[in-house]
């Protein structure tokens, strides 16, 4: 990534009084002329980079310019380094590994040790559990996508199981309780959609080139398509008293402790089968109170699951 390369190439230069851009083009395995294009950009921002002529030139800060190589402290770089393996453990790339060794080769030897053991303190692992190569490779597929400006084809299949294809402008992906989600414009419905990556089936990325969208910063509202949904659905579940831990899990603060021991919990979701494979999940430890109405629903999946498993076989 572009930010990535530009941080990389600021630590370079504190390091070193000089540096060739062709040397420069070959650790990023980019070319002089981009490299060129990251100098700029490091000059608009406020550090003056000059380029030096001569057997001994090459690309450096200017002289009488000080950027303290303190600004970002054993804590700062710990924090990011915790960041990047996080993310490197659900999106495989190279240049993650690169940016972590760089960042620590900006300090002494002697202050190496100091920010392992402060590494070692946070471990952040956002990949979900068990296998997850299919994810892996299509959350890489669909970064690469998104940064060649490439439209994407698959076939979608909603909460209620309908299946559509669908052909997007893949925009931001996005990771929200440990699953991954594509922003992306839709053709189909002519409008900004948020599709979760595990109901995608026959992923494509197609050579068609797309002109990206303007996407005001406003609508990257996740939040939105959840809340206002008009299957939203308040629930009053009752748990057994051993179902503790389970459900402070899943429920947090909602949680009040009943006179018996049971636990009380209030909840706001989306009526949907997702939802009616989720309160069935917790068996006969849970009692919906309201509303009614998916109280019958349950008791008749309930009795069909019933009649299906006490069939004579």
């Amino acid at each position: 990534m572009k930010l990535d390369r530009l941080v990389s190439i600021i630590v370079l230069l504190l390091r070193k009084e000089r540096v060739q851009a062709r040397e420069l083009a070959e650790i990023f395995e980019v070319s002089v002329r981009t490299i060129l294009r990251d100098i700029e950009a490091i000059n608009l921002a406020g550090i003056p980079i000059v380029t030096y002529q001569g057997a001994n030139g090459g690309i450096g800060i200017a002289e009488g310019y000080r950027l303290d190589k303190s600004v970002l402290t054993e804590d700062d770089m710990s924090t990011i380094i915790s960041a990047l393996r996080g993310i490197d453990g659900t999106i495989p790339d190279s240049r993650h590994g690169i940016l972590m060794e760089k960042l620590r080769n900006a300090l002494p030897s002697s202050q190496l040790e100091t920010l392992d053991a402060k590494v070692q303190q946070l471990i952040i692992d956002l990949s979900p559990w068990g296998p997850n190569e299919l994810l892996k490779y299509s959350v890489t597929c669909i970064r690469k996508a998104i940064e060649n400006h490439n439209e994407i084809e698959f076939e979608y299949i909603d909460s209620t199981g309908k299946r559509t294809n669908r052909r997007v402008e893949p925009y931001t992906l996005v990771l929200k309780g440990q699953k991954w989600y594509l922003y992306a414009w839709c053709h189909t419905r002519q409008d900004f959609r948020l599709f979760k990556l595990s109901r995608m089936r026959e992923l494509e990325v197609t050579t068609a080139v797309y002109q990206p969208k303007k996407v005001p910063m406003e609508r990257l509202d996740w939040e939105e398509p959840w809340s206002t949904s008009e299957s939203m659905v308040s629930l009053r579940l009752v748990f057994e008293k051993e179902m503790e831990s389970i459900v402070t899990e899943w429920f947090g603060e909602s949680v009040e402790k009943l006179e018996d021991g049971r636990l009380l919990a209030n909840a706001l979701l989306p009526e949907n089968n997702w939802l009616y494979g989720f309160i069935l999940s917790f068996g006969a430890g849970v009692e919906v109170i309201e509303p009614l109405h998916i109280r019958k629903i349950l008791a008749e999946i309930s009795k069909q699951i019933y009649e299906k498993y006490s069939m004579e076989t």
